[in-house]
């Protein structure tokens, strides 16, 4: 079951989950690679601090995704596209693309 979350709320719905996600990015051999990660509102889309393995998967192919879990029973996970630019060391910059809000149909 899923909900489009429209840009303008988009921020809202982030804001009410933390600065807590999950970053997915895909490695070299199309394997995805997930990470738990500060994410942070910017004031061009959010900052994400990763380590060098999330950065270099990010670098090679920019099209990412944040996961924020489900908070208790009934919850929806936040699902979040996005297309990530390396800053240096180790922070992408991501700009959201699509969001949905989503869990298991009851």
């Amino acid at each position: 079951m899923s909900t489009s979350v429209t840009p303008a709320s988009l921020e809202a719905a982030l804001r009410e989950r933390g600065a807590g996600a999950y970053v997915i990015t895909v490695g070299e051999a199309g394997a995805p690679h997930v990470v738990a990660a500060e994410v942070t509102p910017h004031s061009e889309g959010l900052l994400a601090e990763v380590g060098s393995r999330t950065a270099s998967n990010a670098r090679a192919r920019g099209q990412v995704s944040l996961l924020y879990p489900a908070r208790h029973d009934g919850d929806y996970s936040l699902i979040v596209d996005a297309v990530a630019t390396v800053e240096e060391p180790d922070r992408l910059r991501l700009a959201p693309t699509r969001a949905v809000l989503h869990r298991p149909a009851p």
